[in-house]
């Protein structure tokens, strides 16, 4: 029991910590509240929703030094939205955008950020391009949705996003913090069209899948490599800072 309620109450807090124990006992979906994030966070019964919730409150995923205070936030692959939920905590002042492809989890990620004006939610993928989308696996755990490539109208489609049409869109002139867990799709986002935001990112984290794309981590090794990027490990997250800046 201790090994469970003790991080939970670190996390959140002596109350907070043991009405989330007791809570998940019964295994319920629902709205659990934060004082200490001041909101109210969404968790479904599911496997992945509790893997993420781990992954980012109770094991600090992205609880690291960060050597300047991020204004502008891009969350690609934000699942339920649980670390723009922490990105928003710590960073108040930081505009954010959360990109997430699955209907069903994007939802959720709509009551996850409703405390925060900050974030702005997007259903659809992050890509190298504009184009449309289909998720290909969508019977697998819901934070393991790959995504391919389509022509338009076809059925299920979702948006495509560039990185630089996010930016261009929020008029941002850098991109602070970069955040990916796109299950496979930064071999195709670190492959081509990256010129027009990659030197202009500070931090990068990004997680990569070559398990699930082949290529994948040499695609994000061979651009980064081509700037002035250091690189460092927290967690499965692969980090790269942009000693330009």
């Amino acid at each position: 029991m201790s090994k469970r309620l003790v991080p939970l109450i670190k996390a959140f807090g002596l109350i907070d910590g043991i009405v989330f124990f007791i809570r998940r006992i019964f295994k319920k979906d629902g709205f659990y509240k934060s004082s200490r994030y001041n909101t109210n966070i969404y968790i479904r019964n599911k496997y992945a929703d509790k893997i993420t919730f781990k992954q980012v409150f109770l094991e600090g995923q992205y609880n690291f030094d960060i050597p300047f205070t991020p204004t502008t936030i891009l969350d690609g692959g934000a699942n339920i939205g649980l670390a723009s939920v922490y990105f928003a905590h710590r960073y108040p002042a930081a505009s954010i955008v959360a990109v997430e492809p699955n209907q069903e989890n994007f939802e959720v990620l709509q009551k996850n950020i409703a405390s925060f004006s900050n974030v702005e939610a997007k259903l659809g993928g992050i890509w190298n391009d504009n184009k449309n989308l289909v998720i290909v696996n969508a019977q697998d755990f819901d934070n393991s949705f790959m995504v391919e490539e389509v022509e338009a109208g076809t059925p299920k489609s979702i948006p495509a996003f560039s990185i630089a049409s996010i930016m261009q869109e929020k008029q941002w002139s850098t991109i602070d913090l970069l955040k990916l867990d796109i299950e496979g799709s930064e071999k195709e986002v670190f492959e081509k069209n990256y010129e027009s935001w990659l030197p202009h990112t500070k931090m990068i984290i990004v997680e990569v899948h070559d398990h699930m794309r082949k290529g994948a981590a040499k695609s994000v090794f061979t651009a980064t490599n081509k700037y002035n990027f250091s690189f460092s490990m927290n967690h499965e997250n692969l980090i790269f800072m942009n000693l330009d800046f």
